[in-house]
């Protein structure tokens, strides 16, 4: 979808913010460009949308050189996202939000009605927020409305320039989990600036990472901080990276064990192979537990003596996730689910084997092989070492 080839950006007075530089986003493709200041990756997006000429190369939008389109017609086609967001504020959410729709020709309710979509799509009723001005609107609800602007054309590529940086950190991750949401719904096509490398890992389906006006490394974000191309790399995504690979590892049905399971229905059992067991209804789905304590002084069915389960996960959420899950909780494990087959129980996670996956999950990526296909006995035991 965006091509880059061989593209240089060349100052007058002889600074090379972008030297030869020559990348592909694939249509659908959230890309992360990071790195410190002055790296060349905001210059990098800026060329897309011709608001900085390059000095040699080209770059294809779908297959059209951008050069070659009036850059007001092409900036129409692109939706775009700064820090700043540059609301309007003169006119109200609905009516920033429309703003480009109207000006491609759409009449002017039915912009104001795609407004609306847009707003309930990015989390603002407009019944609530549409008549408000700019100035009536926190921090971390302006960027919504500059997203929703963003989309209102609906443009088949949104440049992202670090959107979420001037909001605190709390309203930051919460922005960023509503535009992971927002993307899996919407899929576009998206170049994201970022100098942030856990924002980067997390929202990034590849990561670009610069160095001076080049990149570095272009690859996964699992392959990024399981196997830095560079020692350049490895310093830039910092000695933790290891701990930031748990952000993007999912939890696997692999990665599982199988402690002992009793039915509600049944009745308790004398003895437990271990101090609890995982209690499931008819269909195997997950109930909750019950402790070997109760079965061993206790008399009934499991449904009298089975306890709530608060620590529990679907299957494919990052390691990370169940890490605080393990804390938020005090657990020693958790449970896993499939929740595309109701709360069918799969397995539960202890911190033992979630080290494992994590090792597994370095690994592969180094040896490009699938993780049930490493053998943790040939591992050097070093989680994200090079």
């Amino acid at each position: 979808m965006i091509r880059f080839e061989h593209v240089t950006k060349r100052y007058d007075d002889g600074t090379t913010a972008v030297d030869d530089l020559s990348f592909e986003v694939a249509r659908g493709e959230l890309v992360t460009l990071v790195g410190p200041s002055g790296c060349g990756k905001t210059t990098t997006m800026k060329m897309v949308n011709r608001l900085i000429e390059p000095t040699a190369g080209r770059i294809l939008l779908d297959g059209d050189d951008v050069s070659a389109v009036d850059p007001v017609e092409l900036r129409r086609r692109i939706g775009y996202v700064i820090q700043q967001v540059g609301l309007f504020p003169h006119r109200t959410v609905l009516d920033n939000t429309a703003t480009v729709p109207h000006l491609l020709g759409v009449k002017r309710a039915r912009a104001r009605e795609r407004a609306a979509e847009l707003l309930d799509l990015v989390g603002l009723d407009p019944a609530v927020f549409g008549d408000r001005y700019p100035d009536q609107l926190s921090g971390g609800q302006r960027q919504r409305v500059g997203v929703a602007r963003a989309l209102a054309a609906d443009p088949p590529v949104l440049l992202m320039d670090e959107p979420f940086g001037a909001v605190d950190p709390v309203v930051r991750e919460r922005l960023q989990n509503e535009f992971l949401r927002l993307q899996q719904s919407v899929r576009k096509t998206v170049l994201f600036v970022t100098h942030d490398i856990e924002e980067a890992v997390r929202l990034g389906d590849r990561i670009a990472v610069f160095g001076q006006g080049r990149i570095e490394q272009f690859d996964t974000p699992s392959t990024v901080l399981g196997a830095p191309a560079n020692d350049y790399v490895a310093d830039f995504v910092g000695a933790d990276r290891g701990l930031k690979r748990l952000s993007v590892t999912p939890i696997e049905p692999g990665d599982l064990e199988q402690p002992p399971v009793v039915h509600l229905d049944d009745p308790l059992p004398k003895e437990l192979d271990g101090r609890w067991a995982v209690v499931l209804d008819a269909d195997d789905n997950l109930h909750g537990w019950v402790s070997a304590e109760h079965t061993r002084t206790r008399t009934g069915t499991v449904r009298e003596h089975a306890r709530r389960m608060e620590a529990w996960l679907p299957v494919g959420a990052s390691l990370k996730q169940a890490f605080s899950t393990m804390l938020q909780h005090d657990a020693g494990w958790i449970a896993v689910v499939d929740e595309t087959d109701h709360s069918r129980f799969l397995g539960v996670l202890t911190p033992a084997r979630l080290h494992e996956a994590l090792r597994r999950s370095t690994a592969a990526d180094a040896r490009d092989i699938a993780r049930a296909d490493v053998d943790l006995e040939t591992l050097d035991g070093v989680v994200g070492g090079r």
